[in-house]
């Protein structure tokens, strides 16, 4: 990483809060956004912050957000957490490997627990702000060709739909404001490393820098759509 790195887009003294902070993502935006001379400050939240934040607890969303309500506005909010796997739960290779615990899990990661951070968080976006909620290219439906990953693929479309509903309401009354929905490509990280593909997989911090870039460049316009890393325009 270097000094040389600033988001332009969102004012001098900008204020940062990045959701899943301690994962490979969260950790590496917060290590860009530390080191933009133009960042004010970045607050980490996360399962062992203060306050907490946990996506498998509704009461702790709707605790940290009224906690952090004093430092409102936030110019900038990124939502970096998922779920792909852990013990007992792994991606489905056939409809017949459809479990309910499982996929109550992994909607309540990626989908319930995000839903509810759009309830509490986007009230303390700046109007002039951007948050971005990091999706995967799997959830999109119009893109699905190989099948497979069951809960995962659902959870995340099911997201995509709430950040593009939400950008609807979002933009009634906060015009200017940024509301995305963001592919990171695979990253090497704990959720990507049992899988194929992993071994292609972008450093954290390459992946960070690039997605950071992108929405600095998104306008306004571009505010419920869903994008990968790259800048290119996904299907939904």
């Amino acid at each position: 990483m270097n000094s040389a790195f600033k988001m332009n887009s969102l004012g001098e003294g900008y204020r940062a809060l990045v959701i899943g902070a301690s994962g490979a993502l969260g950790s590496a935006f917060c290590e860009w956004l530390n080191q933009d001379p133009r960042c004010a400050g970045v607050r980490e939240l996360g399962r062992n912050s203060v306050p907490c934040l946990d996506l498998e607890d509704a009461d702790s969303i709707a605790r940290a957000a009224a906690e952090l309500t004093g430092e409102a506005p936030y110019q900038l909010i990124l939502h970096a957490a998922g779920l792909l796997h852990r013990e007992g739960i792994k991606p489905e290779k056939s409809y017949a490997a459809i479990e309910a615990d499982a996929l109550h899990s992994v909607f309540q990661v990626n989908t319930v627990g995000p839903a509810l951070v759009l309830r509490y968080f986007l009230p303390l976006l700046d109007p002039q702000g951007a948050m971005a909620m990091l999706s995967a290219k799997v959830g999109s439906i119009g893109d699905n060709r190989l099948g497979g990953w069951y809960a995962y693929r659902a959870s995340k479309a099911a997201l995509n739909m709430l950040i593009k509903t939400a950008a609807i309401e979002l933009a009634r009354t906060r015009p200017q404001a940024r509301l995305l929905s963001l592919h990171p490509g695979t990253v090497i990280s704990g959720l990507s490393q049992p899988f194929r593909g992993a071994s292609a997989a972008r450093p954290a911090d390459i992946a960070a820098r690039e997605l950071l870039t992108l929405i600095d460049r998104l306008e306004p316009a571009d505010s419920g759509h869903f994008f990968a890393y790259n800048g290119e325009r996904l299907p939904w």
